[in-house]
């Protein structure tokens, strides 16, 4: 019978795992929904970002309080869950503390754990008060509806708990505390069970055990419905993020061959094309919906962690504005899911649902609010590029619906007629020099 709990843990690590990689491939579908697009070029480029950018945290701690408090539980994180290699050994062949056989610096090791899990608990627990009870303003805006305000506070709660199950389960563990190595902490919390039965400090440590190891497979599978989702999806999205310079636009290639054929002068308008040329019309200019976005835009859109360094720092936001870039990358993420449901619920298929992110998730006065200032992708931490949904949402208004604002249909006009965004005959232009 002895086999029985090696049993259940083999089964418990087999569903988690098991469903956790289920949602990795509905997230990959979900992704590869979008239009391809090619990021192949500047790779030496992209290494360094996300090395620097998603393993270096450096646009973390740019705000230092913040910053510094994220690399603790970052490097918290990583380090502890190595232990978590030996819980697994131990829970499928019934071994206990199997790596205690290196000597001393099994201590070093779980003691350094230890350690880390006091300066992660401290730090989850500012960062619990900064949000509800000093109430940063960026945490309470109006897109922070009950469910991202609650996502937040869960994933606080779970890393909360996590770390007291780690230390309850070293300082109840009478073995490893008679080794009198690694114990830095959890010696202190040991006497609180002083008092207790030998045998009910072993099953508080079982229990112990058994609810830390859980409660990891539980979190792991909490990521996809979470904003905790970039704890995975940093490092590709800081590699695939943006390289060219933040002010350089992307040209549509069906519009840029038009242009540069009405520019040439030695093009024939009526000839009829090369044989073999690619003289596909793209399906639609812009983006109305998810899938007319390019997959880096919703991978952007998961790998968002709902900060609010962006929005912070959008001057159409400051100024009163209904812009949110936070909400254009929760909103697209919101609405790539609605798409996936209805994909699995129509075997694979989908089937119109008479919604699209134009509108029913993002308004027009959003999208023209935005002043195209790169504010935002400075901002955001992990390469995020709210901009480019934008600014392709804006591009489809103008070019399939023909709705852009007055003042816009003004300037156009006057370039069209006046070579100029004013409304001035080319041959007045210099006139001021006159007055």
């Amino acid at each position: 019978m002895n086999f029985i709990p090696n049993i259940l843990f083999a089964l418990a690590l087999i569903v988690g795992i098991g469903y956790f990689a289920k949602n990795v491939r509905k997230l990959m579908r979900n992704i590869k929904l979008g239009q391809d697009v090619d990021v192949s070029d500047n790779k030496p480029e992209r290494w360094r970002n996300m090395t620097r950018i998603a393993l270096g945290q450096s646009k973390m701690v740019k705000r230092p309080i913040a910053g510094f408090l994220h690399l603790i539980v970052y490097v918290g994180f990583i380090v502890i869950n190595i232990e978590v290699l030996e819980i697994m050994i131990d829970g499928l062949f019934g071994t206990h503390r199997i790596f205690s056989s290196i000597g001393s610096l099994y201590g070093i090791l779980i003691g350094s754990f230890e350690i880390l899990a006091v300066l992660v608990l401290v730090s989850v627990i500012v960062f619990w008060i900064r949000r509800n009870i000093i109430k940063i303003r960026r945490f309470w805006n109006s897109e922070m509806t009950a469910w991202p305000k609650n996502d937040a506070n869960y994933i606080l709660y779970f890393e909360m708990v996590l770390m007291t199950l780690f230390l309850v389960m070293n300082a109840t563990d009478i073995t490893f505390q008679n080794m009198n190595s690694g114990n830095v902490i959890s010696q202190y919390i040991a006497p609180w069970f002083s008092n207790l039965p030998e045998s009910t400090i072993h099953i508080i440590e079982r229990v112990a055990w058994w609810l830390h190891i859980l409660g990891i497979l539980v979190f792991l599978n909490y990521l996809y419905f979470s904003k905790h989702l970039h704890i995975l999806l940093a490092f590709p999205n800081t590699y695939y993020g943006r390289v060219k310079p933040k002010g350089q636009f992307d040209n549509l290639e069906a519009v840029t061959k038009e242009v540069k054929m009405m520019m040439d002068p030695n093009v024939d308008p009526f000839a009829a094309p090369p044989e073999g040329a690619d003289n596909a019309v793209p399906a639609k200019f812009g983006a109305s919906d998810v899938q007319d976005l390019n997959w880096v835009q919703l991978l952007n859109a998961y790998t968002c962690t709902e900060c609010g360094r962006c929005t912070s720092e959008c001057p159409a936001n400051l100024t009163g504005k209904k812009l949110s870039p936070r909400k254009i990358m929760m909103d697209t993420r919101d609405r790539l899911e609605e798409v996936g449901k209805n994909i699995d619920a129509n075997n694979g298929e989908f089937k119109d649902d008479g919604k699209q992110l134009l509108d029913d998730y993002i308004t027009r006065e959003e999208l023209w609010a935005c002043t195209s200032c790169n504010a935002c992708v400075e901002a955001c931490p992990v390469s995020i590029d709210p901009l480019s949904i934008i600014m392709d949402m804006r591009r489809y208004l103008v070019m399939e619906q023909s709705a852009a604002p007055v003042e816009l249909n003004n300037m156009m006009t006057n370039i069209e007629n006046n070579g100029a965004p004013w409304p001035y005959n080319q041959m007045d232009r210099l006139n001021w020099k006159n007055e």
